[in-house]
């Protein structure tokens, strides 16, 4: 894994058997930011945990273990229980071509995955932070924004 920042934007490369989740996580916590968004991601994964939210709040999970390509990986990263979290949807490819895409639970990867983060810092009066909470019954962790120390929903 390596990592580049300049200014706001930050590019991840991450290697062979690393998670893309806790990757992410890892690494926003090392920088000291638990907000961002995370715009673009490309490479090559395996073992690709995926779903939808249902209407009851339940994911409905399916499972790809076999190499795909990885065509596109968006989301954002809020704070969560005082960590970073990562809320990823994701778009891959399997060799015929046949494309699968959801929530992304988990995927490791099997050549490279390459990606762009754009960092939310909070400075100041009008800093805004990204945080995420529990809903009771639900699979569920809403985005709420924090801006100057108060939560708007």
């Amino acid at each position: 894994m390596e990592k580049g920042v300049w200014d706001q934007d930050m590019i991840i490369r991450l290697d062979p058997g690393e998670e893309i989740h806790v990757s992410i996580q890892n690494i926003m916590a090392e920088i000291g930011y638990h907000s961002g968004a995370i715009t673009s991601g490309i490479g090559r994964v395996r073992n690709v945990d995926i779903g939808y939210l249902a209407d009851d709040g339940i994911y409905q999970r399916k499972f790809i273990q076999e190499s795909v390509e990885l065509l596109s990986l968006q989301g954002n990263i809020a704070e969560l229980d005082g960590e970073p979290f990562t809320h990823i949807h994701v778009v891959v490819s399997d060799d015929d071509h046949v494309v699968h895409g959801g929530h992304l639970f988990s995927a490791t990867v099997e050549v490279t995955a390459e990606i762009h983060v754009r960092l939310i810092p909070i400075n100041g009066e009008f800093g805004i932070s990204l945080t995420r909470c529990h809903l009771e019954g639900s699979d569920f962790k809403p985005l709420n924004f924090t801006n100057a120390g108060r939560e708007d929903s």
